[in-house]
């Protein structure tokens, strides 16, 4: 079983550890394409057009000023660095010692830096997201698209994969429709379904933890997803449709 995950906007930098190296993140492949990305982030965090290009306001100046000396940051592991509300819906820290290198193993943050990451990859905290433009590059998602494709649908073999992404990160790799669970997350107000987005970041985060702490053996298919997902919530899963995969539809009671 693969988790893949968004990274969340905000960072936590981290007030000591080891520099950046590229060699001990996963998916070794991927330094060169990583490297560009950095030169190129860096590049246009020094111009005066930053801001605007990377889509931030001024107060997050400081956090694009450190994009320019990404290589001299003190790394943490990846589920360390991403913070928000899913991220602490999951609560890696507080998960058993089992469940912690379960997730190590299944679950991949996609970055529009890294591309993709273990969850213990060390990193530096950075500005930038998959819809940004950068005039070396282009589109992140498309530049990152070419180069995950291969090595992801490698890495995830014949593995279930549940999706927790955003359509923003999704685009960066389509893994294989028939074995891939896209969560999706609906309330109940006024006796209809409506998505509200805090909601589905707590409950997928919910939702990992539940996959990466329970008993017994892991999913291994969508319906087996979909009775996993059933121990907690109400659910349904979704028949694929082309390139577009499973839906594991989760359904919050009304409040």
């Amino acid at each position: 079983m693969l988790i893949l995950l968004p990274p969340s906007e905000g960072k936590t930098p981290a007030p000591a550890g080891p520099a950046l190296d590229l060699s001990r993140l996963h998916f070794p492949l991927l330094s060169e394409p990583r490297g560009l990305v950095l030169k190129a982030l860096a590049e246009t965090s020094r111009s005066d057009a930053a801001l605007e290009v990377l889509g931030v306001g001024a107060t997050l100046a400081a956090e694009v000023q450190r994009n320019t000396v990404l290589a001299e940051q003190p790394c943490a592991p990846a589920h360390r660095v991403y913070t928000g509300v899913l991220y602490d819906a999951l609560g890696y820290a507080s998960l058993p010692a089992a469940s912690q290198r379960r997730a190590d193993d299944a679950v991949l943050v996609m970055s529009a830096l890294w591309g993709a990451l273990g969850f213990a990859d060390p990193i530096p905290a950075y500005r930038l997201s998959m819809s940004v433009r950068l005039p070396e590059t282009g589109r992140l998602a498309a530049f990152w698209k070419q180069h995950l494709t291969g090595p992801l649908d490698e890495y995830a073999g014949t593995s279930l994969v549940v999706d927790c992404r955003s359509s923003t990160y999704a685009a960066a790799w389509a893994p294989d429709p028939q074995r891939t669970a896209a969560v999706n997350v609906f309330q109940i107000r006024d006796g209809k379904r409506k998505v509200v987005s805090h909601f589905a970041k707590h409950t997928r985060g919910e939702l990992a933890r539940h996959l990466l702490v329970r008993q017994g053996a892991e999913p291994a298919t969508p319906q087996e997803l979909l009775a996993a997902a059933a121990e907690k919530w109400e659910a349904e899963l979704m028949a694929p449709a082309g390139r577009k995969p499973y839906q594991l539809n989760i359904i919050l009671p009304e409040q």
